[in-house]
Protein backbone atom coordinates (compact mmCIF):
# COMPACT_ATOMS: atom_id res chain seq x y z
CA UNK A 1 0.00 0.00 0.00
CA UNK A 2 1.39 3.44 -0.91
CA UNK A 3 0.86 5.04 2.52
CA UNK A 4 2.28 2.37 4.78
CA UNK A 5 2.14 4.33 8.06
CA UNK A 6 -0.37 2.06 9.70
CA UNK A 7 -1.63 3.36 13.03
CA UNK A 8 -2.16 1.17 16.06
CA UNK A 9 -5.55 0.97 17.74
CA UNK A 10 -4.37 3.15 20.63
CA UNK A 11 -3.31 5.92 18.24
CA UNK A 12 -6.79 6.29 16.74
CA UNK A 13 -9.62 8.34 18.22
CA UNK A 14 -12.98 6.64 18.80
CA UNK A 15 -14.37 8.30 15.67
CA UNK A 16 -11.40 7.11 13.60
CA UNK A 17 -11.77 3.58 14.95
CA UNK A 18 -15.46 3.55 14.04
CA UNK A 19 -14.59 4.67 10.49
CA UNK A 20 -12.40 1.57 10.09
CA UNK A 21 -15.51 -0.60 10.52
CA UNK A 22 -16.94 0.49 7.16
CA UNK A 23 -16.24 -0.38 3.52
CA UNK A 24 -18.19 2.03 1.36
CA UNK A 25 -19.30 2.31 -2.25
CA UNK A 26 -19.33 5.72 -3.92
CA UNK A 27 -20.33 7.50 -7.12
CA UNK A 28 -17.78 8.70 -9.67
CA UNK A 29 -14.65 7.41 -11.33
CA UNK A 30 -12.10 10.00 -10.33
CA UNK A 31 -11.19 12.18 -7.38
CA UNK A 32 -11.62 15.90 -7.71
CA UNK A 33 -11.51 18.51 -4.95
CA UNK A 34 -15.29 18.55 -4.56
CA UNK A 35 -15.94 14.81 -5.03
CA UNK A 36 -18.04 13.00 -2.45
CA UNK A 37 -15.46 10.20 -2.05
CA UNK A 38 -12.63 12.62 -1.28
CA UNK A 39 -14.76 14.36 1.31
CA UNK A 40 -15.78 11.02 2.84
CA UNK A 41 -12.15 9.85 3.14
CA UNK A 42 -10.85 13.15 4.52
CA UNK A 43 -13.69 13.77 6.98
CA UNK A 44 -14.82 10.32 8.09
CA UNK A 45 -11.89 7.98 7.30
CA UNK A 46 -13.43 4.68 6.15
CA UNK A 47 -11.60 1.38 6.48
CA UNK A 48 -12.09 0.78 2.78
CA UNK A 49 -14.08 1.24 -0.41
CA UNK A 50 -15.69 -1.08 -2.95
CA UNK A 51 -15.64 -0.54 -6.72
CA UNK A 52 -18.39 -1.32 -9.24
CA UNK A 53 -18.40 -1.03 -13.02
CA UNK A 54 -22.14 -0.42 -13.43
CA UNK A 55 -24.49 2.00 -11.70
CA UNK A 56 -27.21 -0.54 -10.89
CA UNK A 57 -29.62 2.03 -9.45
CA UNK A 58 -29.82 4.07 -12.65
CA UNK A 59 -28.86 1.19 -15.00
CA UNK A 60 -25.91 3.08 -16.45
CA UNK A 61 -22.74 1.35 -17.69
CA UNK A 62 -20.06 3.51 -16.05
CA UNK A 63 -19.81 3.83 -12.28
CA UNK A 64 -16.26 3.58 -10.84
CA UNK A 65 -14.59 1.70 -13.71
CA UNK A 66 -13.86 2.91 -17.26
CA UNK A 67 -10.42 1.60 -18.22
CA UNK A 68 -7.24 0.09 -16.71
CA UNK A 69 -5.50 3.49 -16.72
CA UNK A 70 -8.47 5.23 -15.08
CA UNK A 71 -8.77 2.57 -12.34
CA UNK A 72 -5.03 2.76 -11.59
CA UNK A 73 -5.28 6.52 -11.31
CA UNK A 74 -8.38 6.30 -9.09
CA UNK A 75 -6.97 3.74 -6.65
CA UNK A 76 -3.67 5.64 -6.38
CA UNK A 77 -5.55 8.85 -5.58
CA UNK A 78 -7.78 7.05 -3.06
CA UNK A 79 -4.78 5.67 -1.17
CA UNK A 80 -2.93 8.99 -1.27
CA UNK A 81 -5.94 10.82 0.18
CA UNK A 82 -6.31 8.45 3.15
CA UNK A 83 -4.25 8.74 6.34
CA UNK A 84 -4.72 5.02 7.05
CA UNK A 85 -4.20 2.58 4.14
CA UNK A 86 -7.51 1.60 2.55
CA UNK A 87 -8.88 -1.80 1.69
CA UNK A 88 -9.94 -1.38 -1.95
CA UNK A 89 -12.33 -4.23 -2.67
CA UNK A 90 -14.07 -5.63 -5.73
CA UNK A 91 -16.14 -8.63 -6.84
CA UNK A 92 -13.84 -10.23 -9.41
CA UNK A 93 -14.74 -13.91 -9.03
CA UNK A 94 -14.45 -14.63 -12.76
CA UNK A 95 -16.99 -15.36 -15.49
CA UNK A 96 -20.28 -13.52 -15.03
CA UNK A 97 -19.22 -11.95 -11.74
CA UNK A 98 -16.44 -9.62 -12.82
CA UNK A 99 -16.35 -5.85 -12.51
CA UNK A 100 -13.13 -5.48 -14.54
CA UNK A 101 -14.61 -6.60 -17.85
CA UNK A 102 -12.93 -7.11 -21.24
CA UNK A 103 -15.13 -4.34 -22.67
CA UNK A 104 -13.26 -1.89 -20.42
CA UNK A 105 -9.89 -3.25 -21.54
CA UNK A 106 -9.30 -5.91 -18.87
CA UNK A 107 -8.42 -9.59 -19.52
CA UNK A 108 -11.03 -12.36 -19.88
CA UNK A 109 -11.81 -14.47 -16.81
CA UNK A 110 -13.28 -17.92 -16.18
CA UNK A 111 -16.12 -18.67 -13.75
CA UNK A 112 -15.77 -20.85 -10.66
CA UNK A 113 -18.15 -23.36 -12.27
CA UNK A 114 -16.01 -23.69 -15.42
CA UNK A 115 -12.88 -24.10 -13.27
CA UNK A 116 -14.64 -26.82 -11.26
CA UNK A 117 -15.74 -28.60 -14.45
CA UNK A 118 -12.18 -28.56 -15.79
CA UNK A 119 -11.14 -29.85 -12.35
CA UNK A 120 -7.44 -29.07 -12.65
CA UNK A 121 -6.28 -27.30 -9.48
CA UNK A 122 -2.95 -26.32 -11.08
CA UNK A 123 -4.95 -24.50 -13.76
CA UNK A 124 -7.28 -22.95 -11.15
CA UNK A 125 -4.29 -21.59 -9.22
CA UNK A 126 -2.73 -20.24 -12.41
CA UNK A 127 -5.97 -18.58 -13.53
CA UNK A 128 -6.49 -17.16 -10.05
CA UNK A 129 -3.03 -15.62 -10.21
CA UNK A 130 -3.97 -14.13 -13.61
CA UNK A 131 -7.04 -12.49 -11.98
CA UNK A 132 -4.99 -11.32 -8.98
CA UNK A 133 -2.31 -9.81 -11.24
CA UNK A 134 -5.00 -7.73 -12.95
CA UNK A 135 -6.17 -6.51 -9.53
CA UNK A 136 -2.64 -5.76 -8.37
CA UNK A 137 -1.89 -3.74 -11.50
CA UNK A 138 -5.15 -1.82 -10.94
CA UNK A 139 -4.25 -0.96 -7.33
CA UNK A 140 -6.98 -3.16 -5.86
CA UNK A 141 -5.92 -5.19 -2.82
CA UNK A 142 -9.06 -7.15 -1.85
CA UNK A 143 -11.10 -9.59 -3.93
CA UNK A 144 -14.46 -10.81 -2.61
CA UNK A 145 -13.72 -14.37 -3.72
CA UNK A 146 -13.52 -17.35 -3.70
CA UNK A 147 -17.13 -18.47 -3.34
CA UNK A 148 -17.32 -21.45 -0.96
CA UNK A 149 -21.02 -22.07 -1.54
CA UNK A 150 -21.85 -25.57 -2.77
CA UNK A 151 -23.88 -25.84 -5.96
CA UNK A 152 -26.47 -27.96 -4.16
CA UNK A 153 -29.49 -26.29 -5.77
CA UNK A 154 -29.24 -26.11 -9.59
CA UNK A 155 -32.15 -23.62 -9.59
CA UNK A 156 -30.38 -21.15 -7.32
CA UNK A 157 -30.76 -17.81 -9.09
CA UNK A 158 -27.79 -16.21 -7.35
CA UNK A 159 -25.25 -19.09 -7.14
CA UNK A 160 -25.67 -22.03 -9.55
CA UNK A 161 -27.36 -20.12 -12.38
CA UNK A 162 -24.61 -17.50 -12.29
CA UNK A 163 -21.83 -20.16 -12.38
CA UNK A 164 -20.44 -19.02 -9.02
CA UNK A 165 -19.73 -22.40 -7.40
CA UNK A 166 -16.82 -24.77 -8.06
CA UNK A 167 -19.18 -27.74 -7.62
CA UNK A 168 -21.69 -29.56 -5.44
CA UNK A 169 -19.23 -31.54 -3.29
CA UNK A 170 -17.43 -29.98 -0.31
CA UNK A 171 -14.23 -31.76 -1.33
CA UNK A 172 -14.15 -30.22 -4.83
CA UNK A 173 -15.07 -26.75 -3.58
CA UNK A 174 -12.32 -26.97 -0.95
CA UNK A 175 -9.65 -28.09 -3.45
CA UNK A 176 -10.40 -25.33 -5.93
CA UNK A 177 -10.91 -22.62 -3.31
CA UNK A 178 -7.52 -23.55 -1.83
CA UNK A 179 -5.90 -23.22 -5.28
CA UNK A 180 -7.73 -19.93 -5.90
CA UNK A 181 -6.52 -18.44 -2.60
CA UNK A 182 -2.94 -19.55 -3.27
CA UNK A 183 -3.02 -17.91 -6.71
CA UNK A 184 -4.06 -14.62 -5.12
CA UNK A 185 -1.44 -14.94 -2.37
CA UNK A 186 1.29 -15.00 -5.03
CA UNK A 187 0.24 -11.47 -6.06
CA UNK A 188 -0.37 -10.34 -2.43
CA UNK A 189 -4.12 -9.87 -2.98
CA UNK A 190 -6.37 -10.46 0.03
CA UNK A 191 -9.15 -12.99 -0.58
CA UNK A 192 -12.53 -13.21 1.16
CA UNK A 193 -14.33 -16.55 1.43
CA UNK A 194 -18.11 -16.26 1.04
CA UNK A 195 -21.09 -16.57 1.81
CA UNK A 196 -21.06 -17.99 5.36
CA UNK A 197 -22.69 -20.28 6.48
CA UNK A 198 -23.69 -21.29 2.92
CA UNK A 199 -25.96 -19.79 0.25
CA UNK A 200 -25.87 -22.59 -2.32
CA UNK A 201 -29.11 -24.34 -1.34
CA UNK A 202 -31.23 -21.18 -1.43
CA UNK A 203 -33.61 -20.59 -4.31
CA UNK A 204 -34.18 -16.96 -3.40
CA UNK A 205 -31.82 -14.00 -3.63
CA UNK A 206 -31.06 -11.92 -0.52
CA UNK A 207 -30.61 -8.88 -2.79
CA UNK A 208 -34.38 -9.02 -3.27
CA UNK A 209 -35.59 -9.97 0.21
CA UNK A 210 -35.95 -12.53 2.97
CA UNK A 211 -34.49 -15.98 2.13
CA UNK A 212 -35.08 -19.00 4.40
CA UNK A 213 -32.72 -22.00 4.07
CA UNK A 214 -33.94 -23.88 7.17
CA UNK A 215 -35.21 -26.85 5.14
CA UNK A 216 -32.49 -26.93 2.48
CA UNK A 217 -29.16 -26.16 4.21
CA UNK A 218 -26.89 -29.11 5.09
CA UNK A 219 -24.06 -29.26 7.60
CA UNK A 220 -21.46 -30.30 5.05
CA UNK A 221 -21.71 -26.77 3.61
CA UNK A 222 -19.40 -25.78 6.48
CA UNK A 223 -16.66 -28.25 5.46
CA UNK A 224 -14.75 -25.94 3.06
CA UNK A 225 -14.62 -23.23 5.73
CA UNK A 226 -13.47 -25.65 8.41
CA UNK A 227 -10.65 -27.03 6.28
CA UNK A 228 -9.39 -23.71 4.95
CA UNK A 229 -9.56 -22.06 8.39
CA UNK A 230 -7.52 -24.94 9.84
CA UNK A 231 -4.97 -24.53 7.02
CA UNK A 232 -4.63 -20.81 7.74
CA UNK A 233 -5.86 -19.91 4.26
CA UNK A 234 -9.17 -18.32 5.23
CA UNK A 235 -8.32 -14.91 6.70
CA UNK A 236 -11.49 -13.00 5.79
CA UNK A 237 -15.06 -14.29 5.58
CA UNK A 238 -18.20 -12.63 4.21
CA UNK A 239 -21.54 -13.42 5.81
CA UNK A 240 -24.76 -14.34 4.02
CA UNK A 241 -28.04 -12.60 4.84
CA UNK A 242 -29.86 -15.95 4.76
CA UNK A 243 -32.18 -17.06 7.57
CA UNK A 244 -31.97 -20.48 9.26
CA UNK A 245 -34.41 -20.93 12.13
CA UNK A 246 -32.38 -23.71 13.78
CA UNK A 247 -29.30 -21.46 13.85
CA UNK A 248 -31.22 -18.38 14.96
CA UNK A 249 -34.98 -18.04 15.41
CA UNK A 250 -34.99 -14.27 15.09
CA UNK A 251 -32.33 -12.73 12.82
CA UNK A 252 -30.48 -13.62 9.58
CA UNK A 253 -26.94 -15.02 9.75
CA UNK A 254 -25.24 -11.63 9.28
CA UNK A 255 -26.82 -10.34 12.51
CA UNK A 256 -26.70 -13.58 14.51
CA UNK A 257 -24.43 -14.04 17.54
CA UNK A 258 -25.06 -17.76 17.34
CA UNK A 259 -23.87 -17.95 13.73
CA UNK A 260 -20.87 -15.59 14.00
CA UNK A 261 -19.65 -15.88 17.61
CA UNK A 262 -20.62 -19.46 18.38
CA UNK A 263 -20.48 -21.29 15.05
CA UNK A 264 -17.78 -19.37 13.19
CA UNK A 265 -15.52 -18.07 15.97
CA UNK A 266 -15.93 -20.73 18.68
CA UNK A 267 -16.75 -23.96 16.82
CA UNK A 268 -14.70 -23.39 13.65
CA UNK A 269 -11.94 -21.40 15.37
CA UNK A 270 -11.95 -18.45 12.97
CA UNK A 271 -9.88 -15.50 14.21
CA UNK A 272 -9.79 -13.36 11.05
CA UNK A 273 -11.98 -10.52 9.79
CA UNK A 274 -15.74 -11.01 9.37
CA UNK A 275 -17.32 -8.70 6.80
CA UNK A 276 -21.01 -8.41 5.99
CA UNK A 277 -22.46 -8.85 2.55
CA UNK A 278 -23.91 -5.56 1.29
CA UNK A 279 -26.07 -4.16 4.10
CA UNK A 280 -28.33 -2.49 1.54
CA UNK A 281 -29.57 -5.84 0.25
CA UNK A 282 -33.29 -6.06 0.98
CA UNK A 283 -32.96 -9.05 3.32
CA UNK A 284 -31.46 -6.50 5.74
CA UNK A 285 -32.55 -3.02 4.61
CA UNK A 286 -36.27 -3.90 4.39
CA UNK A 287 -36.34 -5.07 8.01
CA UNK A 288 -33.85 -2.99 10.01
CA UNK A 289 -33.04 0.70 10.34
CA UNK A 290 -29.42 1.75 9.89
CA UNK A 291 -28.83 2.04 13.64
CA UNK A 292 -30.58 -1.27 14.39
CA UNK A 293 -28.56 -3.17 11.80
CA UNK A 294 -25.28 -1.69 13.09
CA UNK A 295 -26.15 -2.51 16.70
CA UNK A 296 -27.19 -6.08 15.89
CA UNK A 297 -24.17 -6.59 13.63
CA UNK A 298 -21.68 -5.38 16.23
CA UNK A 299 -23.29 -7.47 18.95
CA UNK A 300 -23.23 -10.48 16.63
CA UNK A 301 -19.50 -10.08 15.94
CA UNK A 302 -19.17 -8.33 12.57
CA UNK A 303 -15.88 -6.51 12.04
CA UNK A 304 -16.66 -4.65 8.79
CA UNK A 305 -19.98 -3.46 7.38
CA UNK A 306 -20.17 -3.22 3.59
CA UNK A 307 -22.44 -0.54 2.11
CA UNK A 308 -22.10 -0.73 -1.67
CA UNK A 309 -24.36 2.28 -2.34
CA UNK A 310 -25.35 0.63 -5.60
CA UNK A 311 -28.64 -1.12 -4.84
CA UNK A 312 -30.99 1.55 -3.48
CA UNK A 313 -31.64 5.11 -4.69
CA UNK A 314 -30.89 6.45 -1.24
CA UNK A 315 -27.16 6.48 -0.50
CA UNK A 316 -25.92 5.53 2.96
CA UNK A 317 -23.46 8.16 4.14
CA UNK A 318 -20.48 7.20 6.23
CA UNK A 319 -21.03 10.17 8.54
CA UNK A 320 -24.45 8.71 9.49
CA UNK A 321 -22.92 5.28 10.12
CA UNK A 322 -20.19 6.74 12.33
CA UNK A 323 -22.70 8.90 14.19
CA UNK A 324 -25.00 5.91 14.81
CA UNK A 325 -22.16 3.84 16.31
CA UNK A 326 -21.03 6.83 18.42
CA UNK A 327 -24.60 7.00 19.79
CA UNK A 328 -24.55 3.26 20.57
CA UNK A 329 -21.34 3.76 22.56
CA UNK A 330 -22.80 6.78 24.40
CA UNK A 331 -25.95 4.79 25.21
CA UNK A 332 -23.88 1.91 26.58
CA UNK A 333 -25.17 -0.56 23.96
CA UNK A 334 -21.69 -1.07 22.47
CA UNK A 335 -18.39 -0.71 24.35
CA UNK A 336 -15.26 0.89 22.97
CA UNK A 337 -13.48 -2.37 23.82
CA UNK A 338 -15.82 -4.19 21.41
CA UNK A 339 -14.88 -1.74 18.65
CA UNK A 340 -11.18 -2.14 19.50
CA UNK A 341 -11.46 -5.92 18.98
CA UNK A 342 -12.65 -5.43 15.39
CA UNK A 343 -10.22 -2.61 14.61
CA UNK A 344 -7.30 -4.75 15.84
CA UNK A 345 -8.29 -7.50 13.40
CA UNK A 346 -8.75 -4.98 10.55
CA UNK A 347 -5.35 -3.33 11.12
CA UNK A 348 -3.66 -6.74 11.36
CA UNK A 349 -5.18 -7.65 7.99
CA UNK A 350 -4.01 -4.37 6.46
CA UNK A 351 -0.54 -4.94 7.86
CA UNK A 352 -0.36 -8.28 6.02
CA UNK A 353 -0.85 -6.38 2.75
Amino acid sequence: MPNSNLSTVSELSLKEKIGQLFLMGFRGNDISEDSEVLNMIKEHKPGGVILFDKDMVHDQPVHNIKSPEQVRSLTKALQESSETPLLIGIDQEGGLINRLKPEYGFPETISHQKLGEKDDTVFTESHSRHIAKTLSEAGINLNFAPVLDLSSNPDSSIIAKRERSFGSSPEKVTRHARAYIKGHQQENIQTCCKHFPGHGSAEGDTHAGFVDITDTWEEHELAPYETLINEGLCTMIMTAHIFHSEMDEVVPATLSRNVLKNLLRKNLGFSGVIISDDMQMRAISDHYSLKESLEEGLKAGLDIFCFGNNLLKEQVELKDCVSAVEQLVEEGEITEQRIDESVSRILKLKESL
